[in-house]
């Protein structure tokens, strides 16, 4: 399936399910849920039947025979999941009328959670009551005719972008709330390209509905097909919303990831014993959360082994109990102490973190001089669905070489831009990225290797294209060109408004920057980002234009008036 035929796809998915969200008994809060756990039971549906020949056959095999085996054991170790003919979709879409389908859909839930000990408790099923409108009774038969739209040839790959891109339409509906469980899958595979994971173990202890685990093993199992390690991972995850825990259990299943998500508010709960466990930490956290109680977190080693942030001051306020002034650093100490002794992480964090000062500005100096921190890179503005707080990756290295030095990245004006109000990372724009820090580790050879990935792309595409699928010879010399004119000799080097590996001594070092995490002190000067594309740029200095020769010609008539003016008083 090209791009072109997934936007279109997923776009028609979308039209239709939100036409009929507007006739069904549910708020748009609560659309998400049995619209995702429909999506979920077409993925399982058209996976198993690929397997479905081959189970079948080793089921009649062995049957009759003293090594007869039931045919949910041999699903299961084939397909990861059995689907008895009660959960089939083809099933539940032809019942008639009559049937209550949404009892029927129930039933079809709880039939792959009795076989999948993963999914117990998890699938979506008496939410399907409500679904049917007042005035339309046939809101749940509908949607799922919508779904049959999604071929049954269709990959695990396509399947799960459809479920994040209808992740994203669903928090842009939420507003604020949806970001707790969503966040830009171009932030997160760029997250992942830095850390360049392996196998092992990755807490995410905010982990919304789990594509940071998702991403992980994506890369993974890319790497691993290109010689690399084989697919190793088991993803641990806490959530504070039930709800979105089952869509991270869903999501999980849905790609081929073991894990483990638990319901629990981190700021009082460490259910994986995090401290000096994890070989990879990720997450977005909620930013500058300023409610949690002192009390709960100041004895937790994961939290105050660098130092607990406390406000100079107490509250007046009678019976009051102490708060920290804001929690960024609490998430910050979390990943820290998280990582075992090669451990890395990643996290997005407000920017205002990198530059916070009293008892925050302790912590990062104990940070910085721990020798931990990696990396620090500053991301453009709109990346996120619903969060307009400018935002910076923070990167964690436990057995960092260069302990005294820290790289810093300025990505304000790297962006390609989705519509007005919204913008992403390309694939290109990925790997550029990512490579800054592969030369900054010496890796030259990858360097050399992404060049010649884009020569031989070069020379397979085609001089012009209309379609966006098909990318033209000129957008791969562009990628050529702008990584040979900022590393013209393949290896590492600082460039003014893009990098800078910074130490923490000497002139302009992380010292003589009061300790500053900001990545703009360090790199020098940017273009100020004005937030348009190239083509709205040249609309608007043209119409700026117009405006000027108007204004032009009026003080040419009015500097004539003046003269004559002037002229009649003599």
């Amino acid at each position: 399936m090209t791009n072109k035929e997934l936007k279109e796809l997923q776009a028609n998915l979308w039209k239709s399910a939100d036409v009929l969200r507007a006739s069904s008994g549910l708020k748009s809060s609560e659309y998400a849920e049995p619209i995702l756990g429909l999506i979920f039971l077409r993925f399982t549906d058209c996976k198993y039947k690929q397997y479905e020949k081959e189970i079948n056959e080793e089921y009649k095999k062995t049957k009759g025979s003293r090594v007869e085996r039931a045919i949910h054991e041999i699903a299961i170790e084939k397909c990861g999941f059995y689907l008895p003919d009660e959960a089939r979709y083809d099933y539940l879409l032809n019942l008639p009328e009559s049937e209550n389908l949404a009892e029927k859909i129930k039933t079809a839930m709880e039939l792959i959670e009795k076989y999948s000990a993963e999914l117990e408790d998890t699938l979506p099923k008496e939410i399907y009551y409500k679904v049917n409108g007042k005035d339309d009774k046939l809101v749940l038969s509908k949607l799922l005719r919508i779904f049959k739209d999604i071929p049954e040839n269709t990959t695990l790959d396509v399947f799960g972008q459809i479920y994040e891109y209808f992740l994203g339409k669903f928090a842009l509906l939420d507003g604020s709330a949806g970001g707790e469980f969503f966040t830009p899958s171009s932030v997160v595979a760029y997250m992942v390209n830095v850390l360049a994971p392996t196998e092992g173990k990755i807490l995410d202890p905010a982990c919304g509905s789990g594509g940071m685990f998702v991403q992980t093993a994506h890369y993974i199992e890319h790497h691993k097909n290109r010689g690399g390690a084989n697919l190793n991972l088991r993803a641990y995850g806490v959530e504070t919303t039930a709800a979105t825990v089952r869509l991270a259990k869903m999501n999980l299943v849905l790609n081929n990831v073991r894990g483990t998500i638990t319901e629990a508010n981190t700021y009082s709960s460490d259910p994986y014993d995090s401290v000096g466990n994890f070989d990879y930490v990720m997450a977005n956290p909620p930013f500058n959360v300023d409610e949690v109680e002192l009390d709960l977190v100041k004895n937790q080693p994961r939290f105050n082994t660098y130092g607990v942030p406390q406000n100079k001051t107490k509250s007046t306020k009678k019976d009051a109990k102490e708060t920290v002034p804001n929690a960024n650093y609490l998430w910050i100490s979390q990943f820290a102490t998280a990582l075992n002794d090669n451990g890395r992480a990643a996290l997005v964090m407000a920017n205002s973190a990198s530059d916070a000062g009293n008892s925050e500005k302790d912590i990062r100096i104990k940070l910085i001089e721990s020798g931990i921190i990696s990396q620090m890179v500053t991301l453009p503005s709109n990346m996120f669905t619903n969060v307009t707080l400018p935002a910076t990756l923070w990167f964690f290295n436990k057995n960092k070489v260069k302990k005294d030095e820290i790289l810093f990245i300025d990505a304000r004006n790297i962006f390609t831009q989705i519509d007005r109000a919204h913008r992403k990372f390309s694939d290109e724009q990925i790997k550029n990225l990512s490579i800054i820090t592969r030369l900054y580790e010496g890796k030259t050879e990858e360097f050399q290797a992404l060049i010649n990935e884009y020569k031989e792309q070069f020379d397979s595409a085609p001089d012009v294209s209309d379609d966006e699928d098909i990318k033209p010879k000129s957008y791969y010399k562009e990628q050529i060109d702008w990584l040979m004119e900022r590393f013209p000799n393949g290896v590492y080097n600082d460039v003014v408004g893009l990098c800078k590996a910074a130490t923490l001594e000497g002139e302009d070092g992380i010292k003589d920057q009061d300790y500053s995490l900001n990545p703009g002190r360090y790199v020098g000067v940017v273009i100020e980002d004005d937030g348009m594309t190239a083509e709205e740029f040249k609309t608007e200095m043209l119409k700026l234009n117009e405006e000027l020769d108007k204004l032009n010609s009026q003080a040419h008539i009015l500097e004539n008036k003046i003269s004559e003016n002037i002229k009649g008083l003599f």
